[in-house]
């Protein structure tokens, strides 16, 4: 059964799926999708083309789907996604896309702490952690089980791999490779994140062989093409090295320094 609270406002254009809860003084506007499930705290702002997924927690003051703090955009129908059992802390606030995308997108199982912001465009994988005032500019991309430390600037169109640790308190203006630690100012790598990994439950054979990567990449002064060849054709084709190769590949901004 569906809880509203008498204060919330629901546009009868909003859908609202089974077992929502909707606290007191929350707005959902019209074209708003909610799932199965989900409990919505108080004072918070679902706007139109908000699509969030079953069981997502919303606590007190998030603003959901608002329009891109973009110059360019003109009111186009865009969306912003949030998926299953994702949860949103206080003053969170997530834009729609623009038209470069047409959406914004958060995974399944992910934490937003309080007062995260998360830009127009920005896709967002599944269990990650984005701590405390965390803010990301547009176009923003982080891969599946990465962690942010709180109050970390992130550039626009950043990549952050899977799996990564951000520190709290720096800024992040290159690509973060999968797998790894990054820390100091400027940002830099500062190892293989070997504790989340074996926590994780990778081999100790599988984390060899990223360390052997990131000595390929860090350590020896190759270029990234050299480095590129070496990790292909001296290391074992996990799916782990693999993804390592594709992310250098696909740097655009270019690594965060070694």
């Amino acid at each position: 059964m569906v809880q509203i609270h008498p204060t919330a406002i629901v546009h009868p254009g909003a859908e609202l799926g089974s077992d929502v809860v909707i606290g007191p003084y929350c707005v959902i506007e019209a074209d708003a999708i909610i799932g199965d499930g989900c409990q919505l705290r108080s004072h918070i702002l679902i706007d139109s083309g908000t699509r969030i997924g079953n069981h997502v927690k919303i606590f007190t003051g998030a603003v959901l789907g608002t329009a891109p703090q973009d110059l360019k955009y003109r009111d186009e129908k865009t969306c912003l996604e949030v998926g299953e059992g994702t949860t949103i802390r206080e003053y969170a606030t997530l834009n729609r896309g623009t038209t470069h995308t047409g959406k914004t997108v958060v995974g399944r199982n992910c934490l937003l702490m309080a007062y995260v912001h998360v830009a127009h465009d920005c896709v967002i994988g599944n269990e990650v952690i984005i701590s405390n005032a965390v803010n990301m500019a547009g176009h923003v991309v982080i891969e599946d089980s990465a962690g942010i430390g709180g109050m970390t600037a992130i550039h626009q169109f950043v990549r952050i791999g899977r799996h990564s640790f951000i520190g709290g308190g720096f800024r992040v203006a290159k690509d973060v490779p999968p797998y790894i630690l990054a820390m100091g100012e400027p940002l830099q790598y500062g190892g293989v994140n070997h504790i989340g990994l074996s926590r994780k439950g990778y081999s100790s054979e599988v984390l060899l062989e990223i360390k052997r990567a990131y000595r390929l990449i860090y350590r020896s002064n190759l270029t990234k093409n050299d480095a590129l060849v070496k990790i292909r054709e001296e290391l074992k084709p996990f799916p782990e090295i693999d993804h390592v190769a594709r992310f250098l590949e696909e740097s655009e901004r270019g690594l965060i320094k070694g």
